[in-house]
């Protein structure tokens, strides 16, 4: 198995680099973070070059990330209501490049506005999906549904519910491991890049899972999980600044 060139940054709960002028600003709110262990041998031909597994005690994590996207805007300028504002649901794995740096890795973005979804494809080369989606609220059990039009697998769905639970003072190191993520590792061009992104101190809280069914994971290229979620959490949300991309596999400065 690789391992990084450099040992990874320390997982902090706050952005270890300063907040970057925007290239892109959003919120991310009413957020869902289920995870599973994952093989690390299954994750890391699916990482863009440059990249490796980040782990955690020696495992590798899958996350399945539904929330609602809140007024993409681009530099300073406000974000869109309508055409910014959508559910979304992501298949995302960890990654650490030759500079240390953690992020996430991206094996779908089911969303269900096409104009993002064609923009996040053309200029990130984000593996964005077209999808009928919906998320509801029922006093504390939210439900995010999700299935696929376009480009495929077509059909391609999920199903969560989950219950809100009580606010957490403290996350555990696993907790941090699988939130406090400050970029994202993709491949423009066949060129590996790493997008930095700041945002607040996530505000995390217990979740009890009331209902899981879906296929993306094994849609994304990994296998099916074989039974319920490692770690279940809610979020209310943070707002988000991306700034401009830098290579991610480029060899750190001596």
């Amino acid at each position: 198995m690789p391992t990084p060139a450099v040992p990874p940054e320390p997982v902090t709960p706050g952005p270890p680099r300063a907040e970057p002028r925007p290239l892109l600003t959003q919120s991310w709110l009413d957020l869902a973070f289920l995870h599973w262990e994952a093989d690390p041998a299954d994750v890391a031909p699916l990482l863009p070059a440059g990249t490796v597994p980040d782990l955690f005690e020696g495992r590798a994590y899958a996350g399945l990330v539904a929330f609602r996207m809140h007024r993409i805007g681009w530099f300073r300028l406000p974000g869109l209501p309508y055409l910014g504002t959508f559910p979304e649901t992501n298949v995302r794995l960890y990654s650490v490049d030759a500079h240390g740096r953690r992020g996430v890795v991206f094996r779908s973005l089911d969303a269900s506005r096409l104009l993002p979804v064609l923009v996040g494809r053309a200029a990130f080369n984000l593996p964005y999906m077209w999808s009928s989606m919906s998320v509801a609220r029922d006093g504390d059990t939210l439900t995010y549904t999700s299935r696929r039009r376009w480009p495929g697998p077509r059909g391609a769905y999920s199903a969560i519910g989950v219950r809100v639970g009580a606010p957490i003072a403290e996350p555990t190191a696993l907790e941090h491991f699988l939130t406090a993520r400050w970029g994202m590792h993709s491949t423009v061009l066949g060129r590996p890049l790493f997008l930095p992104n700041t945002h607040p101190r996530w505000p995390l809280h217990r979740a009890e899972l009331v209902g899981c069914a879906e296929d993306l994971l094994a849609a994304g290229g990994l296998p099916a999980p074989a039974g319920a979620p490692v770690s279940v959490l809610y979020s209310p949300g943070v707002p988000v600044r991306f700034g401009r991309p830098a290579r991610a596999a480029q060899a750190p400065a001596s």
